[in-house]
């Protein structure tokens, strides 16, 4: 019998025996090789749910995951041992969300690793063979898994359409934050001010290519003589984070919210918003951006790798949440390997 992590409520993570369930019609079975520890599992194990999402009975979270096929796929041309990504979503395809080409909006959505579907945080799972993503033959676990949360911000950034050389504000350096930083500079933009309160993350941005780093929009505030700028993109898990892309945003300008705010809640003082006449975005996961998000890591235009701080095994993943709920010093992304830590650096 497999054995899983499960969330029993907020902050009690468990290792627990996984009854593995056979899979239905077209479905394959996969050896899971890593998973990501992503903002809404922390969400999960943090509040017990996201909105209407809750957990009801223990339940194993992980939707970025890679895994090595436990057979051939023939309609894909893939061989038993190989490894791919797998896209957690499975949109119903007749609503009218679906025909409009908005998959991620689809309301009957099946999503691994969302309750009451178990995720990949376990040594095997059945997935759709519609939802295996090939990868290259020189992608690693860690690349793999990695392209979940670049679809992500690939999401992100076409819906903020940042014109060529435009200055845009970033507030969170997250995984998703940098990751969305890496995307903007491949599309063309501008001048990228990005601040977050965790000195680590501010490092990993400038590493990455910011232009300025800084603690809060404050600084953002003060680089622009209290302007702003024309284009805002959030990715904080934070209240406030809404609150913060306003103050950032110039008169006219555009925002993208694409973080969780913990507790479900946003704090937002309204005249600071309707003063500046803004147009506002919210992200929802993604539409059809692996094949882009391949391109990206193949060409080493995007840098996921250097994201991943901390790689364990399947008995050290309640501390990883834990570690993470805390906000531990030097912690960016954590990935899990259910089958083993490999020896460094992801690769196998």
């Amino acid at each position: 019998m497999s054995r899983a992590l499960f969330i029993h409520g907020p902050h009690d993570a468990r290792l627990a025996p996984f009854n593995l369930r056979e899979g239905g019609p077209d479905t394959v079975l996969l050896d899971v090789v890593a998973v990501g520890l992503c903002g809404s599992d922390l969400h999960y194990y943090k509040d017990g749910g996201i909105g209407s999402a809750l957990i009801q009975a223990p339940f194993v979270p992980g939707h970025e995951f890679a895994g090595y096929l436990c057979e051939d796929v023939e309609p894909l041309g893939l061989k038993r041992g190989g490894l791919v990504a797998v896209d957690p979503n499975k949109a119903c395809g007749h609503c009218e969300f679906c025909e409009r080409g908005h998959p991620n909006l689809c309301p009957n959505v099946v999503f691994i690793g969302a309750p009451p579907y178990d995720g990949a945080m376990t040594e095997q799972i059945f997935v759709p063979v519609s939802q295996v993503v090939p990868v290259p033959q020189s992608f690693s676990p860690l690349e793999a898994v990695m392209l979940e949360p670049l679809g992500v911000a690939i999401h992100a950034v076409d819906l903020a359409k940042p014109r060529l050389l435009e200055r845009v504000a970033l507030v969170g350096c997250g995984p998703i934050g940098l990751l969305i930083l890496q995307v903007l500079k491949a599309a063309g933009a501008g001048e990228i001010l990005a601040v977050d309160p965790q000195e680590h993350r501010r490092a990993m941005a400038a590493r990455l290519g910011a232009d300025r780093v800084g603690v809060s929009v404050q600084d953002i505030r003060a680089w622009t003589e209290r302007e702003g700028c024309p284009l805002v993109i959030e990715a904080t898990n934070s209240p406030d984070g809404f609150r913060d892309a306003v103050l950032a945003a110039k008169i006219g300008g555009r925002i993208v919210l694409v973080g969780i705010p913990d507790g479900d809640t946003y704090t937002l003082p309204a005249a600071e918003a309707r003063r500046r006449g803004l147009k506002i975005k919210f992200a929802r996961r993604m539409g059809e951006v692996y094949p882009r998000a391949i391109e990206l890591v193949a060409e080493a235009k995007v840098d996921v790798t250097t994201l991943v701080t901390d790689e364990v095994g399947l008995d050290e993943a309640p501390d990883a949440f834990r570690r993470h709920a805390e906000n531990a010093p030097g912690v960016i992304k954590t990935l899990i390997y259910p089958q083993g830590k490999p020896a460094k650096g992801g690769q196998e």
